[in-house]
């Protein structure tokens, strides 16, 4: 077979390793002929910070600065059969290391002089290429750049060999690619930093993991922000020692395609690249935030959000350019070769128009120059290391790859520093920072809770041991003074008693004398007696009055204590109050904080916004303050909240500050403050537009959110923006499905009967027109309106809204095309029962070239099934038709057309009918 997977040791012919020193000089130079090219060296961008002032710094940094490509030319000596079939003859090029030029001899007499930033002899050393070379551009990478080291050359001249070789056995021959990685582990700190690395290679024009080879079909992604290409399904690897990316490079080696050529037995058959990603953690500026508290102004918290510093390091090793007829290629090395030659030529286009200030650069004819675009012209710092041999009969392909070098020299590339705030970073901690008030909040809580039931409990045994004493005391008192008055009665009585039976004796004694001698005597003697109880008695009640004087007054001495008693009640209350008023006033502390925590976290959200906006303001040359940033709107809420009426609203917009991450951005949707509402469902969409994002917002309830936004809000921002997300999760099939089972085309369409915004009814038709192309969706979106609403559309007369529409029904066509051609429908379609037809001819010969094409695409399918031949003609679509045939500027629309008016019987009648010449 032409083709093998290459093993992990490399069978070139090696490079002379013997060192040589030479000046080094980083000086442009270009042609001796040619204007001399200024060197630009690298600078770094102030880092941006929070402040408003600093933002706008950090903005005018970030502008670039111009950066030559640098080319370096090295030579390989001659291996064995050059020493054979060359003994006779000279070497084609002569080099001079000590100038940095090199002599391209024609003839004996003639040469062509050359002048490169470096001139690498066959005697250089790998220590030597890769310190001239590559390290210049390494450092760039750890200090926050984009660089790109490639190399390019004829087969069999040394690209792998400068590049790849791991050097196992010798360590003196190792290669860029192994030094690289060795300079960078040295420079970063596993701990803080990442260090990420793909393998790919380029291969037939279908890029392929070098690391699993079951990944052959990768997608390019171009970030339609800021133009950064991606690979998001190649596989990436995190490295933590310089082993395990040797190990990687085995690997990827020993999958690499190579075959044995005329000029290599183990030739590159693809484009090898190399993917580093460096991110760094640098310490941020400090900003200082402001709060209340109930002792005046103090400093809430000081935040250092950290900066993270992205640099990407790419290394192509590009396979080698070749001609068919001396590498004798045949068969699939033969198409291999083709692929390698279209790829390289495209890549000479890009630099050639570069090279010459062309306005248009032609990055999209080959994969090639798409992954390479920031390498030429973009903001990376890029080396070229060109590789030539000595020998004569090779002049052609030597002066090619000279040239090469000499156009690569002349192109600049704009450098730019890549680093953003470390967003998560500065969440974990303000959520720990979160964490720990809440926790100390609730134990002083918890303390005063305590403390306020110990004292309550104290003051009411209190209470009621005094209320006990006092009752007792009380009781005691008056059954003593009831047992001396029962006594002092009973003691009246018995003399009184006494007495009587006295005086009865007495006279029964006295009317046994005369009664007439003693008369006078006994009275005087009974009158005494009575003068002498009566005094007796007036003894007694003056006793009762005294101790009842003394009873009253020990009452007055209890009543003293319960009023004592009462008056302690009184101080514990007192106390209980001011213990009530401690705790109202830590709550009302604990509010507080609460709030200054929620003021952080919408500061936070705040910066992602300033960030978004930034980035598109500096993309589109603007400043990076505007007057509709969310500094603004921020602003406004902050200054509305101490004038709320606390019906409400208040809470709300304190919920809002509370929000941080998806779940919480999603929540804000249900805000009832509209501007909120505006800004949240703006970071939405803004997130929706990345494929990786959309399967979590759905997955969190936003799609939901969405729809219920077109359904309850009236404003027409939220309406646009909200369909213009909707439109984004509208390009994944799962959602689609999902967006028709929750009733998405009949809240669509009524949004779309209510606006009057071009924007937002372009949103929606982009929508709609996503949800057209899906075929399990064609009956259920046409019976819930979903064709009606996009021709409803067309009042708008927009040329956006028109092209959504044409889009929209180009691909209903499609799926109906698709779905008669397998059997699965019947009967006329659905675009042509509720009126369409009319429309797309009118618009079938539009202005704007995006409509037509639509509508051209939408005509040749609508054409395909025999059913609809009869209303088409009826119609007037046969004679857009025959014109789509013979003017369509597209060949593969025109082809459609013409192969549908072949095959219909009903239009080759027609055709006939009326003799229409095709």
């Amino acid at each position: 077979m032409a083709n093998n997977y290459r093993n992990g040791s490399s069978h070139r012919t090696p490079l002379t390793k013997t060192d040589r020193p030479l000046s080094v000089n980083s000086n442009a130079k270009g042609v001796v002929k040619s204007k001399p090219l200024p060197s630009s060296g690298l600078r770094k961008s102030s880092p941006a910070s929070l402040g408003s002032a600093a933002a706008a710094a950090a903005a005018k940094d970030d502008t670039g600065v111009l950066g030559r490509v640098r080319v370096a030319v090295r030579l390989r000596s001659r291996n064995e059969e050059e020493m054979v079939a060359d003994a006779d003859f000279a070497d084609c090029v002569e080099l001079q290391p000590e100038l940095k030029r090199l002599k391209l001899r024609k003839n004996n007499w003639d040469a062509d002089t050359y002048e490169f930033d470096e001139v690498l002899t066959e005697f250089a050393s790998q220590k030597r290429v890769y310190e001239v070379v590559a390290k210049p551009v390494v450092e760039s990478v750890l200090d926050g750049y984009n660089g790109t080291i490639m190399a390019y050359g004829q087969t069999g001249t040394g690209k792998t060999y400068t590049l790849g070789r791991l050097g196992e056995e010798d360590k003196a021959s190792r290669g860029i690619m192994v030094r690289a990685m060795e300079d960078i582990l040295a420079d970063v700190s596993l701990e803080t930093d990442t260090l990420t690395v793909s393998y790919l290679q380029l291969y037939m024009e279908t890029i392929q993991d070098l690391l699993d080879p079951s990944n052959d079909n990768i997608s390019i992604v171009e970030d339609p922000k800021s133009g950064d290409v991606s690979l998001p399904g190649a596989t990436v690897v995190e490295i933590r020692d310089q082993q395990s990316f040797m190990e990687l490079l085995r690997i990827g080696e020993a999958n690499r395609f190579a075959a044995n050529t005329k000029l290599n037995t183990t030739s590159s058959r693809s484009h090898a690249i190399l993917m580093v990603l460096v991110k760094r953690s640098v310490e941020g500026r400090d900003i200082a935030h402001s709060g209340e508290n109930g002792n005046g102004t103090q400093m809430v918290k000081t935040l250092k959000p950290p900066i993270v510093r992205k640099g990407k390091l790419v290394v192509v090793d590009l396979a080698g350019s070749e001609r068919i007829d001396k590498s004798g290629s045949e068969g699939h090395t033969l198409e291999e070769a083709k692929s390698i030659n279209l790829s390289l030529s495209a890549l000479g286009k890009c630099i050639n128009a570069l090279a010459e200030g062309s306005s248009h650069v032609p990055v999209r004819d080959s994969k090639l120059t798409r992954l390479l675009r920031d390498s030429f012209g973009g903001t990376a710092r890029t080396s070229l290391v060109v590789t030539i041999g000595p020998s004569p009969r090779h002049r052609g392909e030597t002066a090619s790859t000279i040239m090469f070098g000499q156009r690569a020299m002349k192109v600049e590339n704009m450098l730019k520093l890549k680093e953003e705030f470390d967003y998560k970073s500065l969440s974990r901690r303000l959520d720990i920072q979160l964490d720990k008030l809440i926790v100390e909040n609730e134990r002083k809580q918890k303390t005063f809770e305590d403390e306020i039931e110990r004292i309550t409990l104290e003051a009411q045994n209190r209470i009621s041991e005094a209320e006990r004493n006092y009752e007792d005391a009380l009781e005691k008192e008056r059954l003593k003074y009831q047992k001396d008055y029962m006594e002092s009665i009973k003691k009246l009585e018995e003399k009184w008693i006494m007495n009587q039976q006295k005086q009865g004796s007495e006279r029964i004694m006295a009317g046994s004398k005369d009664d007439s001698s003693d008369v006078a005597s006994n009275g005087k003697d009974s009158m005494a007696s009575v003068v002498e109880e009566l005094a007796e008695v007036k003894k007694l009640l003056l006793k009762e009055t005294q101790s009842r004087k003394a009873a009253e007054g020990e009452v007055n001495n209890l009543k003293s204590q319960v009023a004592q008693w009462k008056r302690s009640e009184a101080s514990g209350n007192t106390e209980i109050l001011k213990l009530r008023e401690m705790l109202e006033d830590e709550t009302q502390q604990k509010n507080k904080l609460e709030g200054e925590i929620a003021i952080l976290q919408s500061q936070l959200l705040q910066l992602s916004f300033e960030a978004d906006e930034t980035s598109k303001r500096l993309d589109r040359g603007g400043s990076a303050n505007g007057p509709g940033s969310l500094d603004s709107l921020m602003t406004e809420v902050r200054n509305q909240q101490p004038k709320d009426s606390g019906n409400g609203e208040k809470a709300s917009i304190a919920k809002l500050f509370e929000q941080v991450g998806l779940h919480k951005i999603l929540s804000l949707l249900e805000a009832e403050d509209t501007d909120v509402q505006i800004h949240a469902v703006k970071v939405v969409a803004n997130l929706a537009s990345e494929e990786l994002n959309q399967s979590k917002i759905v997955e969190a309830g936003g799609l939901s959110s969405l729809l219920m936004l077109l359904r309850t809000s009236e404003d027409e921002t939220i309406h646009r923006v909200a369909a213009g997300a909707i439109a984004n999760l509208a390009m994944n099939e799962t959602n689609q499905e999902l967006i028709m089972a929750q009733g998405g085309i009949r809240l669509l369409s009524m949004t779309a009967t209510n606006a009057e915004d071009p924007q937002t009814l372009r949103m929606i038709a982009g929508a709609i027109a996503n949800l057209c192309g899906n075929d399990k969706l064609q009956t259920k979106l046409r019976g819930e309106g979903g064709i009606k609403a996009l021709l409803g559309m067309v009042r708008c007369g927009h040329p956006d809204v028109l092209a959504q529409v044409a889009r929209g029904i180009a691909n209903f066509a499609k799926c109906e095309s698709r779905a008669a051609t397998q059997g699965t429908k019947t009967g006329k379609s659905l675009l042509i029962e509720d009126g369409a037809l009319s429309w797309i001819v009118q618009n079938a010969n539009n202005g704007a070239s995006i409509i037509r094409r639509h509508i051209e695409l939408a005509l040749c399918h609508l054409a395909q099934h025999e059913v609809n031949a009869k209303d088409m003609i009826t119609g007037g679509a046969l004679w857009e038709l025959v014109r789509i045939s013979q003017d369509c500027s597209r060949e593969d629309i025109r082809t459609l057309a013409h192969r549908t008016l072949t095959s219909s019987p009903a239009f080759r009648a027609e055709i006939s009918r009326l003799r229409i010449e095709r």
